[in-house]
């Protein structure tokens, strides 16, 4: 892990507007290399996009660090992860909150996913392989829920899976018209919607993928 490009990486993130210090320090400590096939090593720190198996991708860390902080995760809190993808972002969210739950449709990512939150010894992280667009029912209600692929109209059964002012944030929206949305959950069962920023993402698939 290079400490000189991870912290230039954070200072570049917090002059992008991400400057929760619990969210820096999570990501500062997380070696993103872990989470990256070898060939893009040399782009382990770089503030950019990179390609995973099963045409999926590590999301740039700005986008995580938005996200996160967007998010705002406390100690205590239960958080339900939506497309597990690499582990990169489970395992930021596991240096934050007291337990995160994540699933992931595509069963080789997580293994490979369990792989590396093992070696990190994030032992507060459990994920499951299913079908993320229904999230995890069982393990309802959640505190925080962060989803990492783009549903195409606003997800209500994961939205219904918050406690009363829950907080998710989640992208919604086609390709080429995406947005970042923070929504919270009220009393009534309603919730208020606020948008932060366009966005592009892999979408959200209903289903399990299968085998190959």
């Amino acid at each position: 892990m290079s400490d000189e490009r991870a912290a230039r990486l954070i200072l570049g993130l917090r002059r992008q507007g991400v400057t929760d210090t619990r969210v820096l320090q999570a990501m500062e400590s997380i070696d993103r290399s872990v989470f990256v096939h070898p060939q893009f090593l040399d782009q382990a720190w770089e503030d950019s996009a990179l390609p995973i198996d099963c045409a999926q991708t590590i999301s740039q860390p700005y986008i995580v660090g938005l996200m996160t902080q967007a998010l705002d995760v406390q100690p205590r809190h239960r958080v339900l992860e939506v497309g597990t993808g690499s582990g990169y972002q489970a395992a930021i969210l596991s240096k934050l909150a007291r337990f995160v739950y994540s699933v992931e449709r595509y069963r080789n990512l997580l293994l490979d996913a369990e792989a590396r939150l093992k070696k990190l010894a994030a032992t507060n992280v459990f994920v499951r392989h299913g079908d993320g667009s229904k999230g995890w029912p069982e393990q309802a209600p959640f505190d925080r829920i962060m989803v990492t692929a783009a549903a195409p109209h606003e997800p209500h059964e994961l939205i219904a899976q918050l406690k009363p002012g829950g907080v998710m944030v989640a992208p919604v929206g086609k390709a080429g018209s995406q947005f970042l949305h923070r929504y919270v959950a009220e009393p009534d069962g309603s919730f208020r919607r606020e948008s932060l920023i366009e966005v592009r993402f892999v979408p959200l698939v209903e289903g399990v993928a299968r085998e190959t």
